[in-house]
């Protein structure tokens, strides 16, 4: 069966809103079912598919998704806030620059984008608002920051990387840090400025920072103690050696539960069993996408698809900068239009023996590709982040988006620092 045939069929099933899962599956059984001598039949496909989910690694996902929940439920994006209003709130745009590190903090503690948004943004939108700021660019600072939440580890689009590439979860995460703290950096230089070219009203500002500070920094810091030390035990437990990446992150289910019911007192142990409820039903599409997605990346290996567009790109582009440039911008479209986790299983098979051709080392295009994909969440017409946002906001889509432009253009200017200076990834490695 013609590889084109496959891929218009994909195209077709997304253009016409089929769940991401059932096109996958269905172009995957496509080649046996219209040619009976291909070598994979269904058999083969369901069994890629039960053997692709079957992995000691993935396990993280689902224990950073209760983390993150437990996290939400039990109001940790609050306390992480409050600590950095407490330095940063009187400072030109400190307010703006709090919710960008508590979306840096709390996407630490989550590995997720969606999450951050809607457990920072929840919290901080409001407070924005009472603040004085312009409501479409307070909910445009969390959709965008929310998008640090899969760069800064640990990270579930990380996992899924290091699961399609071989590469290790542990590298990845280190050479996440890096780069999400820049693109932090950046993302705040243009609050900063926002904020001072627009005004701010400082007499609110200082009331409520006057407030914060009423309590006394050793209050703030002890409320906010346990939940910065989130990101400490989960990362320190990984790069000391004492624990894997999945070992983490049942680590940091338990220390979420300890935080949240034995010291905040936020949850009680009825909670759990609803908790448990949301932690299924958020990950059970997932493992679906996950599954269908590696019996894909089998029958695509079969037909010799990434062998054939590799040939394809490194025939007609012949430079290593034209090589970036296009598969950046086919990474790009395909953040448009696709999922994190499908769109880097499907895709790292391909793409990844390209990069590797022009020289470029595995860690580092995994970050590339997931600080891609990251604008993806903030990009119509599936940027997760926007909807999240835009579900608690009440702000039309396109609106939110127009105000995440100046967002989305820095963050352009990140992923191009990045493509171009791998020290930038591999510095701390």
């Amino acid at each position: 069966m013609p590889a084109i045939l496959i891929l218009l069929v994909f195209v077709a099933g997304l253009l016409i809103s089929i769940p991401i899962s059932s096109v996958i599956g269905l172009v995957s059984v496509m080649p046996s079912v219209f040619d009976s001598t291909f070598q994979a039949s269904v058999t083969y496909v369901i069994q890629a598919m039960v053997s692709g989910v079957n992995s000691f690694p993935l396990l993280a996902i689902p224990m950073f998704i209760l983390s993150g929940i437990i996290m939400a439920r039990g109001g940790v994006s609050k306390k992480l806030f409050d600590v950095f209003a407490f330095f940063l709130g009187k400072l030109p745009g400190g307010m703006p620059c709090a919710v960008i590190i508590t979306c840096l903090f709390y996407g630490a503690i989550s590995g997720s984008a969606p999450a951050t948004v809607a457990a920072v943004g929840s919290m901080t939108i409001p407070v924005l608002l009472n603040l004085g700021y312009k409501k479409e660019f307070a909910a445009a600072t969390v959709v965008v920051a929310g998008g640090l939440g899969v760069i800064i580890p640990p990270s579930i689009p990380m996992v899924l990387y290091g699961m399609a590439s071989g590469a290790s979860v542990g590298d990845m995460f280190t050479a996440g840090i890096v780069p999400g703290l820049m693109i932090a950096g950046i993302l705040m230089l243009y609050a900063i400025t926002y904020s001072i070219r627009k005004g701010e009203d400082r007499e609110k500002i200082n009331q409520e920072i006057g407030s914060l500070r009423a309590k006394g920094f050793v209050q703030i810091f002890k409320e906010g103690f346990w939940a910065l030390l989130s990101p400490v035990i989960i990362l320190g437990s990984i790069y000391g050696g004492i624990a894997s990446p999945t070992e983490a992150a049942v680590i940091s289910v338990f220390y979420a539960l300890f935080i949240s019911i034995c010291l905040y007192r936020t949850l009680k142990p009825s909670d759990i069993p609803a908790i448990l409820r949301e932690t299924v039903k958020t990950y059970a599409p997932l493992l679906f996408i996950l599954a269908t997605a590696s019996a894909m990346a089998k029958i695509m290996a079969l037909m010799r698809i990434p062998d054939m567009i590799s040939e394809a790109v490194t025939g007609t582009f012949t430079t290593k900068i034209a090589i970036l440039l296009v598969i950046n911008a086919i990474l790009l479209l395909v953040g448009m239009v696709m999922d994190t986790s499908p769109a880097i299983l499907l895709l790292t098979p391909i793409l990844l023996p390209i990069v590797q051709l022009v020289g470029m080392d595995e860690i580092h295009f995994g970050i590339m590709m997931i600080v891609n994909l990251a604008i993806g969440f903030v990009t119509p017409p599936m940027g997760v982040n926007l909807f999240v946002a835009s579900s608690l906001t009440k702000i039309p889509l396109m609106r939110l988006a127009k105000f995440a432009v100046p967002y989305v253009v820095l963050f352009l200017v990140a992923l191009a620092l990045l493509a171009v200076f791998p020290q930038i990834s591999l510095c701390l490695l």
